[in-house]
């Protein structure tokens, strides 16, 4: 498609958007008092519809140690919600932009740039609170319009389209099209929306035991961050505005009130830190990774998790000799330290010592039972030592403990190719697939797994209402093909 068409269509789609917003200035709504125009039945829907597209438009980071410590301190502050009115859950994106923001539905996001660059847990609790209150508060079903011409899928199209933002040009058309249909055209939050979602977000925050100096911090983290020149503006403050009258009216509110400023939760900092090291060593600059790490390092010649991050770094570059070595030292450094030992037991896996592999995993496993990516990993040295019928149990066990862990649904397909199990096979792949958003994959398996399962009638009836599913969203391929 040439420039011009392009950006016609591109014009059309802000046109349409230009007329399901609306009501997006300065007046303050009550927390929870007005109705919203998409009733919650609707909101969640939409919530569903939102994160079929941002699959597709995203990477979202899946590992279990990273995605369940955002989830832990996420749960924590809506626990102290009562009657939510929906199931909250929590999201790692691998970007390195700073960002932060809540879908329709409950549907939390934070980029992986922002987690990495923060020092305490207050700080995650702080941003995550702020909008989880947004959600709360309704502030995106209050801004749209709700339209019996539109349906919830091109909706959902659109707001992921406004949500994880577009190219220049995409922007101009349509800032355009708004403009010449005499509508402000945003979703990004009034000055009021954001001064509510803080009091509400700290509210909770503080019943969950953070002070509130954790959103200081990483406002003013994020405000810093804009300096660094244009292109590097963190995509925070073009969705959420007045960070500097925000950060005043904050300092002020919680000097006012003191039993909101300190926290009385007793954290340790040890797991954020092997966060932040693993989405540097994993996700970020190896280059910068390295310097990071020889810095703290040069600080601290005995710091174990600085060498815990070389050691993932040089695995992720394929020196894996290296990486054996800057991870022996950090066991030496920290001999009981779970994480440290698994990723023993991972490097030893991809040298393809299989054997040295399972050994670390059980010494690891035997440290932190619940560990999911030390279970997996042991069950995939089962399964490379040619132990199947030992794999596929402890594949099973996993999927049972974590139904949402996908790389075990995938690998339990393959270990019941391997015995022969067909049907089981083509099943679990499916499911795989559709919950990665890979649709023609999934449809194929899954009507594969049909020819096979013979009279398994309550199994049949799960594929079949899965296949459904999928046939209904294969609308959004179609929708985006015609946006494009």
């Amino acid at each position: 498609m040439n420039r011009s068409m392009r950006l016609t269509r591109i014009a059309l789609i802000a046109l349409l958007i230009t007329l399901i917003i609306a009501r997006s200035g300065s007046q303050v709504y009550a927390f929870m008092s007005s109705p919203a125009y998409l009733t919650t039945k609707d909101e969640k829907e939409l919530g569903k519809e939102f994160m079929l597209f941002v699959k597709k438009r995203l990477t979202l980071i899946e590992e279990p140690f990273i995605v369940n410590y955002v989830n832990k301190v996420g749960k924590r502050i809506v626990a102290q919600i009562p009657s939510p009115l929906f199931d909250f859950h929590f999201y790692v994106v691998k970007e390195d932009t700073y960002n932060a923001f809540a879908a329709p539905a409950g549907h939390v996001f934070i980029n992986s740039g922002l987690l990495a660059a923060m020092d305490s847990e207050e700080e995650l609790a702080g941003i995550l609170a702020h909008e989880v209150a947004h959600v709360l508060c309704r502030h995106i079903s209050k801004q749209i319009e709700k339209s019996k011409k539109i349906g919830l899928v091109t909706l959902a199209g659109i707001l992921t389209g406004i949500f994880l933002g577009g190219s220049g040009e995409a922007a101009g058309a349509i800032t355009s099209a708004s403009i010449a249909a005499g509508q402000s055209l945003s979703l990004k939050y009034s000055r009021e929306h954001e001064i509510q979602a803080d009091q509400v977000g700290l509210k909770y925050l503080t019943k969950a035991g953070y002070g509130g100096e954790g959103l200081l911090r990483v406002l003013n983290k994020i405000r810093e961050k804009r300096w660094f020149g244009p292109e590097q503006i963190p995509t925070y403050l073009t969705t959420h505005p007045a960070v500097e009258a925000r950060m005043a009216y904050l300092d002020t509110w919680i000097q006012a009130h003191p039993e909101w400023s300190g926290s009385a939760r007793s954290t340790d900092s040890t797991e954020l830190h092997k966060v932040r090291n693993r989405l540097i060593a994993l996700y970020g600059d190896t280059t910068i990774a390295h310097i990071t790490f020889d810095a703290g390092l040069r600080k601290d010649p005995e710091d174990g998790l600085a060498y815990y991050g070389k050691g993932l770094v040089f695995r992720r570059e394929g020196k894996k000799e290296e990486a054996l070595k800057h991870l022996k030292k950090a066991i030496r450094l920290r001999p009981q330290d779970a994480d440290i030992l698994r990723e023993l037991a991972q490097t030893y896996f991809h040298m393809g010592d299989y054997g040295n592999a399972l050994k670390a995993v059980r010494q690891a496993l035997a440290l932190s039972p619940k560990d999911l990516e030390g279970s997996f990993l042991l069950a995939r040295a089962q399964m490379e030592m040619g132990n199947l019928q030992g794999a596929l149990n402890s594949f099973k066990t996993l999927v049972d403990t974590a139904p949402d862990y996908l790389p075990a649904i995938y690998y339990l397909g393959e270990t019941y190719g391997k015995l022969g199990n067909l049907g089981e096979a083509h099943y679990h792949l499916g499911i795989y697939y559709r919950e990665k958003g890979q649709l023609r994959n999934a449809k194929f398996h899954l009507k594969r797994a049909l020819n096979f399962l013979g009279k398994d009638t309550r199994k049949r009836l799960t594929i079949e209402k899965v296949l459904k599913e999928i046939s209904g969203a294969q609308g959004h391929d179609r929708i985006e093909k015609n946006a494009s």
